[in-house]
């Protein structure tokens, strides 16, 4: 999914968000290349929204270089913005409006920007098509299911036909057929060098998805890189699953390879029911946030004891 360039489309540099007394972001650095696919994880609270708006341009930083598409988002303007696609959770909209008529009207609105650095947005009935919902073209907006307004909502945020792309939870609704052609989706958008940027709690999803992977906790980016990158990062052990004679055994090993092929010199075609698995980005996101919280308990905790001295 990226491109042999590694154009830079988000460049952030010690970026710092401050509500009041409160730090909320203190000190984010992330990059992001064309065409890439990027999963922002971290818990509520941890300051994703906030970055995103900030890249998107809806929010002012308090500190830091932050460059999306070769613009300050602060001072992004009309040509700047019609090159961004956004899918927010959820958005307010005329429910008496047909879904063709409503893509159309909004696409529409990019055409004035189309130049050979802008792309022309989406044909409408191709867009529909792509989301799946070529057999509700014709229905009013509030008639659609749960799931039909999500696909209605992605293709309001594709049809510019975006050269970054921010989705905040986007297939919330989805059944699972559906999800698989959203991920399709964004990886047909990804080859055509969109980037992506996912905010998700998905965690499956975000490994299925992402290129890399950004993990927020207090306010930085403490790990990014592929799902096998990060789990590597926090444990070099395997958990090895086997059974003997209707015994089932547990092993964990920092040589996975090894242990399995003395387990068969040992025991040969009675090892049964195999399982080698080494630690999921489930196992690492959790491993993270828990040392990231034990660790402003302790600093709190220390606060407290000089704050009494």
């Amino acid at each position: 999914m990226r491109t042999p360039d590694g154009e830079s489309v988000i460049s952030v540099r010690g970026l710092r968000m401050r509500y009041g007394t409160r730090d909320v972001l203190n000190g984010v650095d992330c990059t992001a290349r064309r065409g890439e696919v990027l999963a922002l994880l971290g818990p509520n609270g941890a300051g994703k929204t906030t970055t995103i708006e900030i890249l998107e341009g809806f929010r002012a930083r308090s500190a830091g270089e932050v460059s999306v598409l070769g613009s300050d988002p602060a001072r992004g303007d009309e040509r700047w913005r019609a090159r961004l696609g956004v899918v927010l959770q959820s958005w307010r909209d005329h429910g008496k409006w047909r879904v063709r008529e409503l893509l159309a009207h909004l696409g529409s609105y990019y055409a004035p920007y189309s130049t050979d650095r802008i792309r022309r947005p989406w044909d409408v009935d191709d867009l529909i098509a792509a989301v799946g919902l070529g057999d509700h073209a014709d229905q009013r907006i509030n008639s659609l299911s749960g799931g039909q307004r999500r696909r209605l909502d992605v293709a309001v945020g594709i049809v510019g036909r975006p050269e970054l792309l921010f989705l905040d939870e986007p297939t919330t609704g989805f059944d699972p057929q559906a999800r698989r052609e959203f991920h399709d989706l964004v990886r047909r958008l990804a080859s055509d060098e969109t980037t992506v940027l996912l905010t998700t709690h998905d965690l499956d999803e975000a490994e299925k998805l992402a290129d890399r992977i950004l993990i927020l906790l207090g306010g930085r980016i403490v790990a990014d890189g592929s799902a096998a990158e990060l789990s590597r990062l926090m444990s070099t052990e395997a958990r090895v699953r086997w059974s003997l004679g209707g015994r089932s055994f547990e092993r964990t090993t920092a040589d996975s390879t090894r242990f399995v092929r003395r387990l068969f010199e040992e025991h040969g075609a009675a090892v049964e029911d195999l399982d080698v698995r080494r630690p999921s980005l489930e196992d690492t996101y959790l491993s993270m946030v828990r040392e990231s919280e034990a660790g402003r308990g302790a600093a709190a905790g220390s606060e407290r004891q000089e704050s009494t001295r």
